[in-house]
């Protein structure tokens, strides 16, 4: 598959799309899912022009899997919650759904089920509040 200059993802590295920015530096950019699984569902992207795992400099890969890392901390913290859920899916068939590499950081409880993913916008002053909380951990 042939990387769309235009997708959402690639808006939103570029500033040409509004997001819920929790870090940025030169290799990754981390922002909130408008469209939430959980509470504190938050993105990590390369900025790559990577369709999906398989198709990223690997050095930028390793510099975004740092971002990962730290971002999965803070998440942990901000929500105070037991796990984290680290889910980056490849292809249409494994359930891609935007065709630019990303890995979803989700906060996990006991007894708390998933949203249906991509099913609903959630609240904007909400997100604005959950990527404050995150940004304070990091």
């Amino acid at each position: 598959m042939t990387y769309d200059d235009n997708n959402i993802f690639a808006k939103i590295s570029r500033g040409e799309a509004p997001s819920f920015k929790v870090f940025e530096d030169e290799y990754s950019l981390a922002f909130m899912d408008v469209m939430p699984q959980v509470e504190g569902h938050t993105l990590v992207i390369p900025k790559d022009k990577a369709v999906d795992l398989l198709d990223c400099d690997a050095e930028i890969l390793g510099h975004t899997m740092v971002t990962v890392q730290n971002v999965a901390a803070a998440v942990k913290a901000a929500f105070v919650c037991p796990g984290i859920m680290i889910a980056q899916l490849n292809g249409e068939a494994a359930g891609q759904t935007v065709f630019h590499l990303h890995f979803h950081v989700m906060p996990r409880f006991s007894g708390i089920e998933f949203k249906m993913h991509a099913k609903g916008m959630e609240d904007f002053s909400k997100l604005q509040r959950h990527a404050d909380l995150i940004k304070e951990q990091l």
